[in-house]
Order: structure tokens, then sequence, then C-alpha cells
């Protein structure tokens, strides 16, 4: 079997995994026609500092996968610690700590989770770590990114 057959075998696995799961408040699917390609959606809680918002994520997977991570970014802007401007991810099962045995619903969980408890000795938004105490301030910035208007 080729090593794309493998990867979309794999992808397939856990494209059913995640149908038969239905877990709250994420859900990913392959982005037409493309297998190597999804849009991701994630829903954090009503207890979140961003309830109500939902967004939206490009998750390419590489011919490697699932030996190799995938790259996701954050369609929707985002004001978060570990997410840049740009919609960047600094999370460690997206680099050195990736497993094979991580599914696209633990990925998509791990994300979600990183939304409520973000590690701000590593930010890639270094504004978005100094607020994150101070809730009034940091929900007010987090809406106009959500908004797409400008944070100042």
């Amino acid at each position: 079997m080729s090593s794309t057959a493998q990867v979309t075998k794999r992808l397939q696995s856990d494209l059913m995994g995640l149908m038969m799961d239905s877990i709250p408040g994420i859900s990913a699917f392959p982005d037409g026609d493309n297998m190597l390609r999804w849009k991701g959606t994630i829903s954090p809680s009503d207890s979140s500092v961003y309830a109500g918002m939902q967004f939206t994520l490009d998750m390419q997977f590489p011919a490697g996968y699932p030996l190799t991570a995938p790259t996701v970014k954050f369609e929707t802007p985002i004001f978060h610690p570990n997410i840049d401007m740009s919609g960047n991810i600094c999370l460690d099962i997206l680099k050195d700590k990736w497993s094979p045995t991580y599914t696209v619903s633990t990925l998509l969980l791990s994300i979600q989770g990183l939304l409520d408890t973000p590690n701000n000795d590593s930010p890639l938004n270094n504004q978005a770590a100094q607020l994150w105490n101070n809730r009034e301030q940091f929900l007010k910035l987090a809406k106009r990114r959500y908004k797409r208007l400008p944070l100042s």
C-alpha cells in the first residue's frame, strides 16, 4: 500500500471516529475532495472566555501522517496568548510532543482546551499573555479581534 493510501485510510478512520463520537464543540471534515486538507471548527464551552464564538481551523496533513503532525492554523481571527495574529498555534503536540496515537479528535480537543488554559510561559502573542488575568480587558480585545476590528 502506498504512503498516500495509508494516510488516506488513517484519515478516513479519524473522520469516522469524529462522526461516531459526536464530541460537543468540535468537528472536522475534508475540504472538498482533498483528504489531506480539512476544515475544523471549535466552539468553546459556555464557561469559556470565548463563549458564543466559533472558530474555523485549516488543517493540512503531511504525507507522513500520523507519524508526522498536521499543520493547523486558525482561520477565524482570535486573540489568545498561544496563537499569533496569523493564526499559527504554539502547542507542544503540534511540534515535538506529537504522537501517532493522536487522532483528529484528540487534536481538536487539545486545541479546544488550550483556549481556556493557555501556556503563558510560551506566548506567541505577548499582549494577550499579559492581559490574560485581566478578564475584562482581555475579553474586550478578544471580541474585537473575533469581529475583525482593530485591537487598538
